[in-house]
């Protein structure tokens, strides 16, 4: 008689070894390589005009008191938080629907 452990072993190697599996892992690493490059283009973009152009970065925007690096800086806030909704919506809407799909054919 198979205990709990071994069923759970024998379904996550039927999991394993099923291609739409491979192919869900691969998609998803692609698509969070990719947000994450984005990621580090735009920090490491800010970073370089604020340590190589500080004239620019200090130019008041509007004639106000507000310089262009706070205007950037949040901008840069406001795009990790969408790159973030992003991936949660891809994920929780594709990621975790082939998910389930694949699960349930195993089980089955």
């Amino acid at each position: 008689m198979q205990t709990s452990d071994q069923s759970v072993s024998a379904v996550e190697m039927r999991i394993a070894s099923d291609p739409r599996y491979a192919a869900l892992v691969r998609d998803r690493q692609r698509f969070s390589w990719t947000l994450t490059a984005i990621t580090v283009l735009v920090y490491s973009g800010f970073i370089s005009l604020v340590a190589f152009d500080k004239p620019l970065m200090a130019q008041p925007i509007g004639g106000g008191t507000i310089s262009l690096a706070v205007i950037l800086g949040a901008a840069m806030l406001l795009g990790t938080v969408a790159i973030c909704a992003v991936y949660v919506r891809r994920a929780n809407g594709e990621y975790d629907a082939r998910l389930a799909e694949l699960l349930a054919s195993t089980r089955a």
